[in-house]
């Protein structure tokens, strides 16, 4: 009896040391120091994003010549927040398979996740070089929607992630090109919403109101949103359908919460009130979600704006 006990004791504390190995062996990027001189501490992954992880990473090892693996394999990377050790993944890919436009894409995306913006926008020109003359097609989420329901697409994501580029270097006649030819990259409402929220900004920023104005038609009360819900409340306060002070949020940072408050504080600063815009993007600096793009339009503008 005793004999037994040991041996499940040994099986539980060799499975606990598995279990810390196998984090140990992913949480190679602990910390992240942003331009502006804050550290953030990268977030233990959750069970089942480890597990997501380790089943990317098995496939692709015994796959190595499979381009969708070595995708998902540095996909997965990414979700832990190894930013670094998912743009190795893809580098070695594009090597590997320097004609696919989609490890551009997701390359030039980590590359705006750790502040490489000229890296980014090279990577993302050459995938929508690439894509010139190919069928569009629906990306899949590694983290899907409550709806389980794709809004997104191969060509609308490296046009939106390269405005999203040449707009955190306040290049905004690039950044309004890409971001035109995202929205005309499919039907998707989801989409729509998304690029024209970033096109009226640029046109705002580019002292355009009128061009800007002229930019939401396609915004409409009652279009149905599956995923891009704070882009279209922010559309709505374009269109003069909400107030500005509904759409002010309290509690931690994330994506969502992030692109509304960079939403509000820049139509503060379009209207002139620097220093309410200036509050709310230091507020949003304050938060936890350094990698959101929310938090880095709001970082860059820091730099940019308020830098003297």
């Amino acid at each position: 009896m005793r004999f037994i006990l040991m041996l499940c004791c040994l099986s539980i504390l060799f499975a606990c040391t598995q279990k810390q190995e196998k984090k140990k062996e992913i949480e190679k990027e602990t910390s992240f120091t942003t331009p502006l001189g804050k550290t953030y501490e990268i977030p233990q992954p959750s069970e089942k994003s480890i597990a997501q992880y380790d089943e990317a990473k098995a496939t692709y090892l015994a796959n190595p010549e499979d381009v969708e693996a070595l995708i998902w394999f540095g996909r997965r990377t990414a979700y832990l927040g190894q930013y670094q050790e998912a743009i190795s993944i893809y580098s070695k890919g594009i090597e590997k398979f320097p004609k696919d436009p989609r490890l551009y894409r997701h390359r030039g995306h980590r590359y705006i996740s750790i502040r490489e913006y000229d890296q980014a926008i090279a990577d993302l020109e050459k995938a929508a070089e690439l894509i010139q003359g190919t069928t569009n097609e629906i990306e899949l989420d590694g983290m899907p929607n409550a709806l389980n329901i794709p809004v997104s697409t191969l060509h609308g994501n490296i046009y939106y992630h390269l405005g999203l580029a040449y707009y955190l270097k306040h290049n905004y006649e690039k950044a309004y090109e890409a971001y035109l030819k995202c929205r005309e990259s499919g039907n998707n409402y989801d989409n729509i919403v998304s690029s024209t929220h970033w096109l009226y900004m640029i046109q705002q920023r580019m002292g355009n109101p009128e061009k800007a104005d002229s930019l939401l038609a396609p915004i409409h009360a009652d279009s149905t949103v599956i995923e891009n819900q704070s882009y279209a409340d922010l559309c709505h306060l374009y269109k003069g359908w909400i107030p500005v002070d509904s759409l002010i949020q309290t509690g931690p940072g994330n994506p969502s919460n992030d692109a509304i408050r960079y939403g509000v504080a820049n139509w503060y600063l379009y209207h002139g009130d620097t220093t309410q815009a200036r509050l709310l993007m230091e507020e949003l600096l304050d938060s936890q979600a350094f990698s959101s793009f929310g938090y880095l339009a709001a970082e860059s503008d820091r730099i940019q704006l308020f830098e003297q």
